[in-house]
């Protein structure tokens, strides 16, 4: 399977120059959507990607190790792809992935639930409009 096809890879590529714009010219910076999801098929390891750099590996989303603690940064593609599982399995991509919901929402809703996986249950079911409590 292809981690990353050239159509997302192109939006990753730009989302990540204006971000770059954005720092260099002090705006504020965006908040995009996710636009990749790549998870462990044997485990809890998920992580959503909203920009790639200019190297074609460093992408910056969410990552959520199965430990409780979702985490925005930086992570290598490559490091990703290398993993292999027991059976012969490797990292996959959500090929039905897609989310209108801000990386920031996905954030602040992850850390809320402790998962990724959680998250995305919740953003689903509430389209992200947050219930009496004010949250997602």
């Amino acid at each position: 399977m292809i981690l990353l096809p050239e159509k997302i890879r192109v939006a990753l590529l730009v989302n990540g120059a204006l971000h770059r714009v954005a720092q260099r010219d002090n705006l504020p910076a965006p908040d995009p959507v996710p636009l990749l999801k790549l998870f462990n098929p044997c485990g809890a390891a998920t992580w959503l990607a909203s920009e790639l750099g200019e190297d074609g590996d460093t992408l910056f989303g969410l990552a959520d190790l199965g430990f409780g603690c979702p985490e925005l940064g930086h992570f290598s593609l490559n490091e990703i792809a290398s993993v292999r599982l027991p059976l012969g399995l490797r990292i996959e991509r959500d090929q039905h992935f897609s989310s209108h919901h801000p990386l920031s929402l996905w954030t602040q809703t992850a850390r809320r639930l402790g998962s990724l996986t959680w998250a995305e249950m919740s953003l689903k079911r509430n389209g992200g409009v947050p219930n009496r409590n004010g949250r997602a």
